[in-house]
């Protein structure tokens, strides 16, 4: 571990902390994200998925920045994503119960809800992870790379963002058989739709803290 690595996990304490250490700020902060749970979410995607990004390039070329990375546009995508994954869960999480209720499930359509665990508890949250992983997500996985490639392609300048993105030829040059191979066959059931059955098992308010921080692992 390097100098730059110690420097980069101290930040990362110190933004975290003030939440953790002082509860007047924790308890402003779920208060504001029950009443703005779409700005909030905005806001934590922006954070935590480019922190994963961030996370990922150190991986990858032993830098945390490089010119034309691009971590403003980054977070700036990733902000407008997290409103699409705040609205999935919204969505997924009341229809699904909706749909197994209607298969004769008449309890499922609370239970998420519902403090403590049980069985019928795990099985609504492991078919709404599956539901929305495997409707949305690889949507959303998609559109993600296309934005990624396009503010490669513009020098990641956030400039960059209002130029037309050529999305034809983007899509035409995706290795499709990393993104369906590895991206859509494995980390979808190996990963995401486990991880996502923990999210909708969390009582309401956590659930987009917890998918956002999960949201590192995405970026990385």
């Amino acid at each position: 571990m390097q100098k730059k690595d110690l420097i980069f996990i101290a930040l990362v304490v110190l933004f975290l902390l003030p939440f953790i250490v002082f509860e007047p700020l924790l308890e402003a902060y779920k208060s504001f994200n029950q009443q703005h749970g779409m700005i909030m979410s905005f806001v934590k995607f922006a954070i935590l998925a480019t922190l994963g990004e961030v996370i990922g390039l150190r991986i990858k070329t032993g830098n945390y920045h490089q010119p034309g990375f691009g971590i403003l546009p980054r977070a700036l995508v990733w902000g407008l994503l997290g409103l699409t994954i705040q609205m999935a869960f919204v969505i997924f999480s009341t229809g699904t119960p909706q749909l197994l209720a209607y298969l004769g499930i008449e309890e499922a359509p609370d239970i998420l809800n519902n403090p403590g665990f049980s069985g019928l508890k795990l099985l609504t949250a492991l078919m709404t992870s599956a539901a929305m992983n495997l409707i949305y997500a690889p949507v959303m996985m998609t559109i993600h790379k296309i934005t990624d490639t396009h503010i490669e392609q513009t020098g990641g300048r956030l400039s960059g963002l209002l130029k037309p993105m050529k999305t034809g030829e983007i899509m035409a040059g995706i290795n499709w058989r990393v993104q369906w191979g590895f991206v859509f066959r494995k980390t979808i059931p190996l990963f995401w739709i486990p991880a996502h059955t923990i999210t909708f098992m969390l009582p309401g308010e956590y659930r987009v803290l917890f998918a956002a921080l999960l949201g590192i692992m995405l970026g990385v």
